[in-house]
């Protein structure tokens, strides 16, 4: 059987085969595709040529589809109705009907503070939609995005990778963190010198045990003694109510951890520097419908938390 040059196949050329399938007239099939009945016979020709067959012969006054016209219509309607689907998925969103599952790249943190209100945004306005976390080691979120193994990335980046687009969601800072009726605090803070002698908790990724909090007492020519350290943000609030540890947490969380155990904030006696938690998205998905309304929901709902 002689192979087929697709390359020398226009797309319209089935579409005209379509229409005069359903529609057994060149006149009708012209006026469905809103085109000229010369435009369709020239059409007509080239398929027949493509296919090396009559495809449609007139019997009265309908145009029928010959054997081969019969054998062939199926795959080529099922291969215009997928290539139809395939373009209205690419342009058309809606939340409230999609299934689709998007991949978010996300640390405890960032997951903690916004998943909560996005989810509960979704049960009413996205009911169907899906979502993975997926943590990520910096230097590599951009190939992350770029792959598109995740549609958005959520943290702190100073720098940001190539071909990525960034918008700031909301300003975060540090307060300390104890069990309720810790000694040392008093009025909502700590005496600097109080706060350098008590035993710490240092939630931290690295194996090393010092923070920012290490730096910034280093100035003042003290010192803290950090008494464990996790990378397990779950493991803390338990730690911090069993004894007089004291720990320096971003503020949402500790406001999280307050209000779900016997836990209290504490201003810190010593000035740290806010900082932007932001949402990172790759240039190629820039006008990707689902991921704009990712982006959008997610910059709405950091307004609020």
């Amino acid at each position: 059987m002689k192979s087929i040059d697709l390359s020398a196949i226009d797309l319209n050329l089935l579409v005209a085969f379509e229409a005069l399938l359903e529609e057994r007239s060149v006149t009708l099939a012209a006026q469905r595709l809103h085109l000229g009945q010369p435009a369709v016979s020239a059409a007509l020709g080239r398929l027949r040529g493509v296919f090396e067959d009559e495809l449609f012969m007139r019997m009265g006054r309908e145009m029928q589809p010959t054997s081969k016209a019969l054998e062939i219509a199926s795959g080529i309607v099922s291969a215009l109705n997928q290539i139809r689907q395939t373009l209205e998925t690419s342009q058309v969103f809606d939340s409230k009907t999609s299934s689709r599952r998007l991949a978010i790249g996300s640390s405890d943190y960032t997951s903690s503070v916004v998943l909560p209100s996005l989810l509960g945004f979704c049960g009413q306005q996205a009911p169907y939609l899906n979502f993975r976390l997926i943590g990520f080691e910096k230097d590599s979120v951009g190939d992350l995005l770029e792959q598109g193994a995740i549609d958005v990335a959520l943290g702190v980046f100073p720098t940001l990778p190539h071909q990525t687009h960034s918008m700031a969601l909301f300003q975060e800072h540090f307060v300390g963190i104890a069990r309720r009726g810790h000694p040392a605090i008093a009025r909502g803070t700590m005496a600097l010198e109080t706060f350098a002698s008590q035993p710490h908790a240092l939630v931290t990724l690295r194996r090393d045990t010092t923070g920012k909090i290490d730096e910034l007492l280093a100035q003042r020519h003290l010192q803290r003694r950090v008494a464990i350290t996790t990378p397990h943000m779950l493991a803390l609030p338990a730690i911090l109510a069993a004894c007089d540890l004291v720990a320096t947490v971003p503020y949402r969380v500790a406001v999280q951890l307050a209000r779900s155990h016997s836990l209290e904030l504490f201003e810190l006696p010593i000035e740290t520097e806010a900082w932007t938690v932001s949402m990172l998205w790759s240039k190629l998905a820039d006008k990707d419908a689902a991921n704009v309304w990712l982006r959008q929901t997610l910059n709405a709902i950091s307004q609020t938390i």
